[in-house]
């Protein structure tokens, strides 16, 4: 037990050093886990010891992972990706698998060789996806893609498991053969194994269709949350068993069952218990694939394993850029996929353990490619920034930019720069008040969007001069910024200041610091994005509480006209000293509940007399 909980602890230790490390590098948390694992393996510090045994443990942060994934989707949802999942993920495996498998027949027996090329054409899932999530592209046309192919990859396993026994050679077979298990199907004739195969996954379907809720419904109502994460990790863990004695991939079985389950009434409450410990042990496997990189090996052969890594790189990449070609991605999406799964996966140490104890693949072999796979996992990480820093960014800038729309009518007394969420129903409000402005954005999607909503959008750059004049800056009385990007909103106020000293200027601000540096130029309207929307939102929540509707909207006045009046006091200490400017925001906060009350206590005929139209509400 002792042993156990410090090696629990130097994992842990480890990931919280090495991962804030390498996020604030931007090189990702799983990179962070991988060199973790390096600093404190054998080869490292040498403070763990049984890297194998840990490797089978994590490994189901990997299982609880898909069965997050497999509650993600929706039947019907997994129904509508099925072109992409077997068309582009159909023929990235089989071309990987070919080329590889062809690629290793010159100096290898055909049956090493097909073992070998079936495991090679997978990708990591662990990796891609966290990074992806991580990188917030996971809802991206591209990310998409990378999902169906890794979908594809991980319901593949089901077939190479069934395959890569057929392949023993009776040498290899004789140096690892064991005799079957109590539970071992491969024990069982063909047809009978196909049944206990179909039984468990009909199995599956009908615990998470018909006996879920009713379970689930029942350990609800005793309204003990530890009861429900213990059955959400039974659960799991239970599929993963089951799938284990018929011979499949548990990773696949958990991710069938959150299929089955995404319809589920409890499906965020079984996503929320899982998280934690999914996070836990994907972090902890991550740390032990970078422990288990064995440098004695790889010095010994650094040039054949550099030689294999770089190979399997550039071989996946090839089959992975021609599949996005057949498919017709565009180019910046045709990159991104292409280097986003040009490594080996985490199921290749299953497969390549598999091949080995069913006498497919050599011992020594074995371990050369486990090595492949790690390093070219490690390198993930380093394939993704290499094509945000040197590939993403280049195509970027050789993408010409659409050029900005002819304004016709540019005789307008209102400019309203950016039709965003803000910027949409500011402009209907104007529109319903029987002033039409001249409106600009630079989100090229947005505009076409709102176009076929009837809305009369200019694509362009607001911050461009020519294009301000076109839209009639000279003669118009006022313009608006809601534009999102605070720095360009802010090069815009500068350049009307400059070019038009006439033009009346309101603004956006994100918050109060943004709201400040309006204020270094001299621009008075302004009103902070969420401001009014917290007031209003406050008042009904108010009202919900039992309040008065008129106290409620009291409060909300007053409260604003505080905020209103304190705003050029903390204005000009924020200038001058940003220590005093904290001390004295802390303090009105401190006296903002007595303020409120002695004003309260005015009399509101008094109160109403000063609130004149000069003081709208926002």
């Amino acid at each position: 037990m002792e042993q156990f909980l410090m090696q629990l602890f130097i994992f842990l230790g480890a990931a919280v050093i090495a991962v804030p490390l390498a996020k604030k590098a931007k090189l990702g948390s799983v990179l962070g886990y991988l060199i973790a694992g390096i600093v404190i393996g054998p080869f490292g510090l040498a403070l763990i010891g049984d890297i194998e045994a840990v490797m089978h443990f994590t490994e189901f942060g990997v299982v609880m992972m898909l069965f997050l994934v497999g509650l993600e989707l929706k039947p019907s949802l997994l129904w509508q990706m099925r072109t992409p999942i077997l068309g582009m993920g159909g023929s990235q495996v089989l071309l990987s698998f070919a080329v590889i498998a062809v690629a290793c027949a010159f100096v290898l027996p055909w049956q090493q060789s097909v073992a070998i090329g079936l495991t090679l054409a997978l990708s990591s899932t662990a990796i891609v996806l966290q990074t992806l999530r991580e990188k917030g592209l996971m809802n991206t046309s591209p990310g998409q893609s990378i999902f169906s192919v890794l979908l594809f990859q991980d319901l593949a396993v089901i077939p190479m498991l069934a395959i890569i026994p057929l392949l023993a050679t009776a040498g290899v077979h004789a140096e690892a053969h064991h005799g079957p298990s109590l539970f071992d199907i491969t024990a069982l004739p063909g047809w009978m194994r196909l049944i206990v195969v179909l039984l468990a996954i009909g199995l599956i379907y009908v615990v998470g269709t018909y006996a879920s809720r009713p379970i689930f419904r029942a350990i609800a109502a005793t309204r003990v949350r530890e009861i429900f994460v213990a059955t959400a990790l039974a659960l799991v863990i239970g599929i993963s068993l089951l799938m284990t004695l018929v011979g499949l991939s548990p990773a696949l079985g958990t991710f069938l069952a959150g299929v089955v389950l995404a319809d589920s009434e409890y499906r965020h409450e079984l996503e929320s218990d899982i998280e934690p410990f999914k996070g836990l042990l994907l972090g902890i496997f991550f740390i032990s694939i970078g422990a288990s990189l064995n440098f004695t090996l790889i010095r010994e052969q650094l040039g054949l394993i550099g030689g294999l890594v770089v190979g399997l790189i550039l071989i996946k990449g090839l089959v992975l850029y021609f599949v996005a070609r057949v498919f017709r991605m565009p180019g910046n999406a045709r990159w991104m996929f292409t280097f986003a799964l040009a490594q080996g996966g985490e199921f290749a140490f299953v497969l390549f353990q598999f091949a080995r104890t069913n006498g497919v693949l050599p011992q020594g072999l074995t371990q050369t490619l486990i090595s492949v796979v790690a390093i070219s996992m490690f390198l993930a990480p380093l394939l993704f920034i290499l094509y945000e820093k040197l590939i993403a960014s280049r195509l970027k800038e050789a993408t010409p930019e659409r050029p900005a729309d002819e304004i016709e009518e540019s005789g307008r007394s209102v400019i309203l720069a950016g039709f965003g969420r803000l910027g949409t129903d500011l402009g209907r409000l104007l529109i319903s008040a029987g002033i039409k402005p001249i409106i600009l954005d630079h989100d090229e999607t947005n505009v076409d969007v709102l176009r076929r909503f009837g809305f009369e959008v200019y694509y362009g750059d607001a911050t461009r001069l020519d294009l301000l004049e076109a839209a009639g800056a000279e003669e118009a009385d006022l313009i608006i910024s809601t534009l999102g990007d605070h720095e360009k909103s802010l090069e815009l106020v500068k350049l009307v200041q400059k070019h038009y000293p006439n033009l009346k200027i309101a603004v956006n601000a994100e918050d109060r610091k943004a709201a400040f540096e309006f204020m270094d130029l001299g621009v008075n309207t302004i009103r902070r994005e969420t401001f009014g929307s917290a007031l209003t939102l406050g008042q009904d929540a108010l009202e919900l509480l039992g309040f008065d509707p008129y106290e409620a909207y009291k409060i909300r006045r007053l409260f604003r006209k505080k905020d209103k009046e304190t705003m050029p006091e903390l204005y000009q200490i924020y200038c001058e000293d940003l220590d005093t400017y904290r001390s004295m925001y802390q303090k009105h906060n401190a006296n903002l509940v007595e303020l409120m009350k002695k004003d309260r206590e005015i009399d509101m005929e008094e109160l109403d007399k000063a609130w004149t139209a000069a003081n709208p509400e926002t």
